[in-house]
């Protein structure tokens, strides 16, 4: 799916999950969509193809009856003009440096380029370290405000928060902003390098353009440094750009004759050749290679979407294409699901993932077998859903209760979407008159699973309601997806 087809399909998908978002659109037209996409693609097509085909069709057909959905196709796309007229900027701002200095002496110790060079080494380690420590950072990590800013010039959205009253428009800005972030954290990135070389390149034309019209002399003072210590300095610095041009670096003895201001110096044409050199290697080349980097890879996910599509909504569509019914797959721990909860279970089931819905049980789990968990809790293909069953008047126990869900989350496959479901229809019958004591347990439950990275859902099995169950079972699915398999 390329990123035009993943914006068409967010989008209806934020349509058709808000309540009353559009007059113009109802489940009859969802219907009509899923048939004539299937008629489109035919039955053998990928679930991505599917998808992509319909919110298309069903954006043609909305975006004649409600203007504001069709305006809402090219939100967030990026405007590529942003790239040229940073980099023309850039470029301007290096022919305003004073890349020479304030006076017609260029000190070769405190040449200003020398800072533009320092810069960007240390940008090159940070975005070393940055690499490194990718795959053992927590979280996302925030970008900074300069590419904040360059990313809203460029066109793309900001999250936002959302609660069940926000707008379908509203909701699908947000949905985008946070599928696009790496996108758009590429496209950032390529014009911010275009950008430093752009500038480096300026800085050096305007070196030479001064050169043309005015005559600079060359030195060095120090208070500290010695001649042999400059010349050793020197080299380190400038032996990359002395090779390239064949301009030798000055020895000890000469050096000492350009010092200041014992001596008047030297023409310092042969001192910016070098720094220009270097500037162009230390600078303009790296900066050349990241861009392309960048590019590459804002291009690979141009044409190859990487949307989640593991949610609720996405695996009911793909399901009802493919004819498959969703399968959910409970391990009780020390707690037997009885009969009037496992058809509370069903029925919820069949409001959140289709009428089509399978639900397995597991034989329970007893008290201390977390050690050796039985081969029957693993359920055969690959479940929608897999969740740890538990019961809310139980204490929870690290050494039980959280060893079980930490070996049940290992002995699954790897992507496996799990949760935990937490029974309180006994809790709810002894102390449902005592809230205080009903949160109290809740949050025990929470700190528990949280350390184990499984999400809580509390529910009673025996009097709640089944539709705020399968809101809670979708939830979950949901955030499965939007996490990359992490509940």
């Amino acid at each position: 799916m390329n990123e035009a087809s993943a914006r068409q399909v967010l989008l209806v998908r934020s349509l058709e999950s808000t309540d009353g978002a559009s007059p113009h659109w109802n489940a009859a037209d969802a219907d009509w969509a899923s048939r004539a996409a299937t008629e489109v693609v035919g039955e053998d097509a990928s679930g991505e193809r599917f998808l992509a085909r319909r919110a298309q069709l069903a954006l043609e057909r909305l975006g004649d009856r409600d203007r504001q959905f069709r305006n809402l196709t090219t939100a967030g796309r990026w405007r590529t003009w942003t790239g040229a007229l940073l980099v023309a900027a850039g470029f301007a701002l290096g022919i305003l440096m004073d890349a020479a200095g304030p006076s017609r002496y260029v000190n070769i110790l405190a040449f200003p380029l020398l800072g533009l060079i320092a810069w960007n080494l240390l940008t090159y380690a940070l975005l070393l370290a940055h690499s490194l420590a990718a795959p053992f950072r927590a979280g996302r990590r925030r970008p900074g405000a300069l590419s904040r800013t360059v990313a809203r010039l460029g066109g793309a959205l900001a999250e936002s928060p959302l609660d069940d009253k926000a707008s379908a428009a509203l909701r699908f800005r947000s949905e985008w902003a946070r599928a696009s972030l790496p996108l758009t954290a590429w496209r950032v990135a390529r014009v911010l390098h275009l950008a430093a070389a752009a500038f480096a390149l300026g800085a050096i034309a305007a070196l030479y353009i001064r050169g043309l019209v005015l005559q600079f002399q060359a030195g060095w003072e120090s208070t500290f440094l010695s001649a042999g210590q400059v010349h050793q300095a020197l080299s380190l610095l400038l032996g990359p750009a002395s090779a390239l041009t064949g301009i030798a670096i000055p020895d000890a003895l000469q050096l000492e004759g350009l010092r200041l201001p014992e001596h008047t110096g030297t023409g310092a044409a042969p001192w910016i050749h070098l720094y220009a050199a270097s500037l162009l290697i230390f600078v303009v080349l790296p900066r050349l290679v990241l861009a392309l980097i960048s590019s590459l890879a804002a291009r690979r996910l141009e044409n190859h979407f990487p949307l989640p599509l593991g949610d609720a909504y996405f695996q009911h569509l793909q399901r009802a294409f493919s004819g498959q019914a969703a399968r959910v797959h409970v391990v009780p721990y020390s707690y037997t699901l009885s009969p009037q909860s496992a058809l509370h279970l069903q029925e919820a089931l069949g409001r959140a993932f289709g009428p089509r819905s399978q639900l397995s049980l597991a034989p329970p789990v007893g008290y201390g077998g977390e050690d050796a968990l039985p081969s029957s809790i693993v359920p055969t293909g690959a479940p929608t859903l897999v969740l740890a069953l538990f019961s809310l008047s139980a204490t929870p126990e690290d050494e039980n209760h959280g060893r079980f869900a930490e070996a049940l989350a290992k002995a699954l496959p790897a992507g496996t979407p799990v949760a935990a479901l937490v029974n309180e229809a006994a809790f709810q019958s002894r102390f449902g008159q005592q809230p205080e004591r009903l949160e109290e347990r809740r949050k025990a439950w929470t700190r528990l699973l949280d350390a184990r990275r499984m999400d809580p859902l509390f529910a009673d099995l025996e009097g709640g309601t089944p539709a705020t169950l399968a809101e809670g079972l979708s939830a979950l699915l949901d955030r499965h997806a939007r996490h990359g398999g992490s509940l």
